[in-house]
């Protein structure tokens, strides 16, 4: 049966950045498909999102771990094996973002936000890799932008890391989809989440956003789940190196 593809019984899914926005929803939708949750995430989940997962049946165990630092990362992949069992999905969601002009944008916010976004996306690929090799499938989604595709407004060190993002997809695609790896990337529009509280209520951006989206309105975090799951999927095996826009039409205005 064709909806049988999508199940994901007896697959552990890491997700960074999942303990709340984004990657909270991502981490009940794989839930609901059958996963077992690791998240990975400076901030402690809300006992809430944990009964989402507990509820329906899955396991959840939460890393804390600030990715802008290599240290913290090494290993990461390892001690989540060890409590979890066999990585099978790795969701690369952890992000943040931060709005100068150009010619006043401190450089050690371009610096945090490439380790974030690119470094430690590439790092945890690589840890889960070899084991992915070995057994000759995984699944590994990188969550990007329309910023993987535009310049944005005043925010060129999340413009430069998301397309970074999506350049570092297609290259782990070449090396990995004949190893049974699929390395995709997902490009969400303006979504309605914690860090966009402030550009949804800004008076001049926030009008100018919503008249551009041809779907007359921002995302919820969970119009992402159904995309999250098709790419975890048996159902997506032969999709490889794909930048899939989510985003209401937006990049076709």
């Amino acid at each position: 049966m064709i909806l049988d593809l999508f199940r994901l019984d007896h697959k552990v899914a890491l997700i960074t950045g999942g303990s709340r926005g984004l990657g909270a929803a991502i981490s009940v939708a794989l839930a609901e498909a059958g996963a077992d949750i690791v998240c990975v995430s400076r901030t402690s989940p809300t006992q809430a999102h944990i009964e989402k997962i507990l509820s329906v049946g899955r396991r959840f165990h939460f890393l804390p771990c600030d990715l802008s630092n290599q240290a913290n990362r090494t290993g990461l992949v390892e001690k989540a094996r060890s409590i979890a069992g066999s990585i099978d999905i790795l969701v690369n969601n952890a992000g943040l973002t931060a709005r100068f002009p150009p010619d006043e944008y401190p450089l050690t916010h371009l610096q945090t936000m490439l380790a974030v976004h690119i470094e430690a996306a590439f790092d945890l690929a690589q840890q889960v890799a070899q084991p992915m090799i070995q057994r000759g499938s995984g699944k590994i989604i990188n969550i990007g932008s329309v910023m993987s595709h535009q310049g944005g407004w005043q925010i060129p060190a999340y413009a430069i890391a998301k397309h970074g993002l999506a350049g570092l997809t297609k290259s782990l695609c070449n090396s990995w989809a004949a190893q049974g790896i699929n390395v995709n990337c997902i490009c969400p529009g303006y979504m309605l989440t914690e860090l966009s509280g402030s550009l949804v209520n800004d008076p001049v951006r926030g009008p100018q956003i919503l008249s551009r989206i041809p779907a007359g309105r921002w995302a919820q975090p969970e119009e992402l789940g159904g995309l999250c799951v098709f790419l975890a999927s048996t159902a997506s095996n032969y999709m490889h190196g794909s930048i899939i826009d989510i985003d209401g039409g937006w990049l076709a205005r």
